[in-house]
């Protein structure tokens, strides 16, 4: 499935840095702005502890992960929407991806240059939530002059989207992003064909300096992103980029030390990447032979022939059943033997919804 997370941010807030740590893909990172000017794509896998179990029950000749797409985009400057530094690029590869990650700068370095001069999370977010708004009245307004002419010769259609387009005007003049604004389920079908960048999901993303990695909650700019992203309903994921890149480069055994020498978990960007991939409203399902053992993207909602489609298109052509059962439910039974036995596989037909963690053979005849 083709979705992708832009990451984004003003210019020397770790964008890159984090952006390589990720994808290994080496984006040039320099302590000046703009130094990303063409978006870099990178795929990632998706971090999925559920995989390598099913790979022990199955012992398939090979196992293969889904991935998920990151691009990243160059810094944002205030006046972006009217073009200020390359602001009308920038804003055209916004654009161009499905959810926003926001890196923010939530640690002091004066080596480090800051375009505003002083460290002030706050002032970063604002600075580019302004400018989608303002990239997006613009939009709305044009759009507004070519329907308001219909709109008063009583073209239903016309008077329809207009009304709506008055309700995210409004919206953006009280610099409210429009996934600020309800709407009804019919109207969102308008909603989204305009392409606006604010109803995007937003992801922040708070940068730390290595101190603070395994106990952000005395970070004073972190307390101050996690209260802005509240009233935004947005997620924050928590981490320090330099850091980051330097797990990238262990495996194994390696990284789990140094994980546990740092006093965390997991790394932020297994953290980034499944958020990111929930963001989007993405689920996993899986199929598991002798031959492989495979995990599968899919958006949550879809029903069996077309995530049958994902493998290929004459799955979802020829679809007649799905022989699913649930992952829980296999590694309970301990083979699928015992769960057929257990009375846990179900075959389930052309309406049936799939759940995250199915693990499915698909019956079909072209």
């Amino acid at each position: 499935m083709a979705l992708t997370a832009g990451i984004v941010g003003l210019p020397n807030v770790g964008k890159s840095t984090l952006f390589n740590a990720i994808t290994q893909a080496g984006a040039e990172s320099a302590n000046y702005p703009f130094c990303t000017i063409d978006p870099n794509v990178g795929i990632v896998e998706v971090p999925d502890h559920r995989l390598a179990k099913l790979t022990e029950l199955v012992q398939p000749k090979k196992t293969v992960p889904t991935a998920f797409e990151f691009t990243d985009i160059a810094g944002i400057v205030k006046g972006a929407s009217k073009g200020e530094g390359l602001g009308n690029k920038f804003l055209s590869h916004i654009r161009e991806v499905d959810a926003i990650c926001q890196v923010v700068r939530c640690f002091a370095d004066d080596n480090i240059t800051h375009v505003a001069g002083k460290v002030d999370p706050i002032s970063d977010i604002e600075t580019i939530n302004l400018e989608l708004i303002l990239a997006d009245l613009e939009s709305v307004e044009k759009r507004i002059g070519r329907v308001e002419k219909m709109a008063k010769q009583k073209d239903k259609d016309a008077m329809y989207e207009h009304e709506i387009l008055v309700k995210l005007k409004e919206a953006f003049e009280a610099e409210k992003p429009a996934r600020a604004v309800e709407f009804t389920e019919e109207q969102m079908k308008l909603v989204k064909g305009l392409h606006l960048l604010t109803i995007k999901p937003m992801l922040y993303v708070a940068n730390v300096s290595e101190d603070d990695v395994a106990d952000p909650s005395h970070n004073e700019y972190v307390q101050k992103v996690r209260g802005f992203a509240e009233q935004d309903g947005a997620e924050v994921i928590v981490i320090c980029a330099k850091i980051e890149a330097e797990i990238a480069e262990l495996e194994g055994e390696e990284k789990e030390m140094f994980l546990q020498e740092l006093g965390i978990e997991e790394s932020g960007l297994d953290q980034l990447i499944r958020s990111s991939y929930s963001l989007l409203g993405l689920a996993t399902y899986f199929t598991a032979g002798v031959q492989e053992v495979r995990a599968w993207t899919f958006r949550r909602g879809m029903r069996a022939p077309q995530c049958a489609g994902i493998i290929h298109s004459d799955f979802e052509r020829g679809f007649i059943r799905a022989e699913t059962v649930h992952y829980d439910d296999l590694l309970a039974a301990g083979s699928m033997t015992a769960a057929r036995e257990a009375g846990k596989v179900r075959l389930e037909g052309k309406e049936y919804e799939v759940k995250d963690g199915d693990i499915i053979h698909f019956r079909f005849n072209v």
